[in-house]
Formats: structure tokens, C-alpha cells, sequence
């Protein structure tokens, strides 16, 4: 595999809000990764209409969209088959649901088709990016119209696709009597950008829902569904925790801090006190932010964020565990450090091997007694739920 490959990262979220009095969204996104080829798919389908009915048309057409892509069915095949699935409505002659698929690898490699959604936005260089789109004609759908586009993307770039619940979004009110409009979408997102060169996927796609829910006025008229892809260079994240099972090795976690680029974490006093004594740096308590329910964090040069080790550890644990959003938390040491770890793409564990005597008192709960174990969690969730790519070294 090309190292190139190895260091570019495709950033993939959306932001969605059902229409308001409906439970359910008739919009559905999903993503997958698959690492043996590189490839990141994400697929936005609007189900006709609102609420459960609409949810059902929207997942059972994301579903196969994902699979054929993945699969590497030929587009028109992949198109076929969706629409003998699909019904069409009696009334209005239309799909039940149409989609957006969006098939990108890391070299850049990427691959668009779209069914009456509206169409999607790249963002190069801060401005709007056209790219050349071709028909699909099937033999038996003429009616219907797919477009689809092939272009290689370049770092930095940005493609925006949502459902009419953004472009359409305000339509009737007096200052948008036809809608937000694709041409505004387009300058919103311009300007955002504009302003946060390095926002992330996250963040543009709430930026824009959360526009689209503004020009709606009263709240959602429409199921709201944007998503982003965004290809760039991975952020790194490397975290010590644990000092190594032989003392001849602590000179190697001095030098992984010297030597490691990206964010910096250290979990442990023990861990943080032989950086300090081998790189001669001081070591200061932050009491900020003071939490009696979890250890204060500390502060070093050349380190994003010191916090004591297994209880803090177990807590980042269980949050990642039951979905809580860091944002809701107090500002202790357990949400920056899951702040850090969610805001990056490859997160490197190095685990020192050393008893520490301290929790061998067996009234402490037995999982702060295996700190490989919490670490092992911390990634699986990191992995299974973010999307993230992870590594644990013993040391």
C-alpha cells in the first residue's frame, strides 16, 4: 500500500433534526469505513415525506446503496436495482425516496451518484469547486434522473451534500418566499469556511443544519439532514500512560515525546514524574477547573494534557462507552481528555507494564487495577463507534 494512503484521512459526520412534530426523520445517513481498501462510503437518502414511513423508504434505500457500492456493482447496475426496489408514488409519479452516495478513498479517489437530491457542494481552496457531472440513462427508468461525477479530490477539499430540508428550508416565509436556495447554501458555506479554515466535518455540517433550522423560523418544516466529508491529514494523538515495565526503558518514553507529531496526553503521575526528571521540564498542577470527583490535571511543556491515570481513565472509559457528550460535562480532566481523543483521527496508546502498587488494595474497584484492559475499551470504542484508527504499544 502507497504510504501516501497511510496519511491522508477522510472525516465523515452529518448533523439532522426531524421535522418538527415528527419522531422519527424520514432522512437517513450512513457511513462506513472499510480499511482493507481505503475506502469511506457515506449515502444520505430522503424518504418521501415524514416520519416512519418516509424512515423506513430513506434506510431500506441507504442500505443497498451502501452495500452495492461497496461491493464495486457497476453504477448503473447499483442504480437498477435500487429503483426496481424503490415504489413509486401513485400520485405524484416520483420515487419514494432518493439518495445521495458519496464513495471516496485515500488517495482521493472519489466517486458521486445522486438521485433528485439536491446536489452537492465541494469546497476547494475556500470557494466553491465545479466539478462535471454526466447522466446515467437506465433503460427502464427513463424517467427517472441520476447523475454521477468522478473527480480526484486534493487535501483540503470538502463535499457538502443534504436534503431539501436545507435548500428548501424558510420556503413561503416573506425574505424566502422560495426557499433558502442553492446559491445562498452555497455562500453560507463559503463564508464558514472562510472564517474556520480547519473546521471539522462535524462542526460545518451542525453549522449549516443549524442555519437551515434558522431560516425555517419555527423550527423544522422539513426532516434537516446535512453531511460532510472532509479529506485531509489525520490528526494525531499520542497517549502514555504507565511507566514501562523495565526503568531502562523510560529514556523511550522521553524520547516519544520529543520525537511524536501531533497532541501530546499523559496519564499518571508516576508516567508524567519520569518525563519531567528526563527532560528537565517542570511539572504545575492546574487547579482551574477543580472537580472533587476527578484528580486535577497538570501542566508540562511540550505536553497538550497531563491527568492522573487509571481512575481518569476508567471514567473516559465508560462515557465513551455509554455515548455521553463531552460538551455536557463539567470541565475536568475526563472531558478534556475525551475532547482530545474524539478530535483526532489516529490515537496511539503506549502502555507501560509496571505494577503500581497503589491499586493492589482490593477495596479499589478490580478494573482500575487493569490498566490494559481500560485502555483496550477505550480504543474498541474509539474504533467501533468514531471511526477512528488506533494502536496500543506495551511498553
Amino acid at each position: 500500500m502507497p504510504s501516501t494512503a497511510r496519511r491522508n484521512f477522510i472525516e465523515v459526520d452529518y448533523c439532522q433534526s426531524a421535522k418538527n412534530g415528527q419522531i422519527a426523520s424520514g432522512d437517513i445517513f450512513l457511513s462506513r469505513k472499510f480499511k482493507e481498501e481505503n475506502r469511506t462510503i457515506a449515502v444520505l437518502s430522503d424518504g418521501l415525506g415524514s416520519g416512519v414511513k418516509a424512515n423506513v423508504l430513506a434506510t431500506l434505500t441507504a442500505t443497498m446503496a451502501l452495500k452495492y457500492t461497496s461491493s464495486f456493482i457497476d453504477i448503473k447496475r447499483t442504480a437498477e436495482i435500487i429503483m426496481d426496489t424503490l415504489p413509486i408514488c401513485s400520485v405524484r409519479k416520483i420515487s419514494y425516496s432518493t439518495f445521495t452516495i458519496v464513495d471516496m478513498d485515500t488517495l482521493g479517489n472519489t466517486r458521486i451518484i445522486e438521485h433528485e437530491n439536491p446536489p452537492f457542494i465541494i469546497i476547494r481552496d475556500g470557494k466553491i469547486f465545479p466539478v462535471e457531472k454526466s447522466n446515467i440513462h437506465l433503460k427502464k427508468w427513463q424517467e427517472r434522473r441520476i447523475s454521477f461525477a468522478q473527480f480526484q479530490a486534493r487535501l483540503g477539499d470538502r463535499i457538502v451534500f443534504f436534503s431539501d430540508g436545507v435548500s428548501q428550508a424558510g420556503m413561503g416565509e416573506f425574505r424566502t418566499p422560495l426557499g433558502w436556495g442553492m446559491r445562498n447554501v452555497e455562500k453560507f458555506v463559503e463564508e464558514t469556511v472562510s472564517r474556520d479554515q480547519g473546521i471539522s466535518a462535524s462542526a460545518l455540517a451542525k453549522k449549516i443544519a443549524a442555519k437551515a433550522q434558522e431560516v425555517d423560523c419555527i423550527g423544522p418544516r422539513d426532516d434537516i439532514t446535512c453531511g460532510v466529508m472532509y479529506f485531509r491529514n489525520p490528526r494525531r494523538l499520542l497517549v502514555l500512560t504507565g511507566p514501562p515495565f523495565s526503568r531502562d526503558k523510560d529514556p523511550e518514553l522521553a524520547r516519544l515525546v520529543n520525537t511524536f507529531d501531533g497532541r501530546k496526553v499523559v496519564c499518571g503521575g508516576t508516567t508524567a514524574n519520569i518525563l519531567g526528571r528526563l527532560l528537565k521540564r517542570d511539572i504545575a498542577m492546574d487547579l482551574d477547573f477543580f472537580d472533587p470527583e476527578v484528580p486535577p490535571t497538570s501542566r508540562m511543556k511540550g505536553v497538550d494534557l497531563i491527568t492522573e491515570g487509571t481512575i481518569t481513565l476508567a471514567k473516559v472509559a465508560s462515557l465513551l462507552e455509554d455515548g455521553v457528550n463531552p460538551d455536557t460535562l463539567a470541565r475536568n480532566a475526563v472531558r478534556q481528555l475525551v475532547s482530545l481523543l474524539l478530535d483526532s483521527d489516529i490515537v496511539q496508546f503506549v502502555v507501560g507494564t509496571r505494577i503500581n502498587e497503589a491499586h493492589q488494595d482490593p477495596s479499589i474497584p478490580a478494573e482500575l487495577d487493569l490498566r490494559r484492559n481500560i485502555i483496550k475499551r477505550i480504543a474498541r470504542q474509539l474504533e467501533q463507534k468514531h471511526f477512528q484508527e488506533t494502536s496500543i504499544r506495551y511498553l
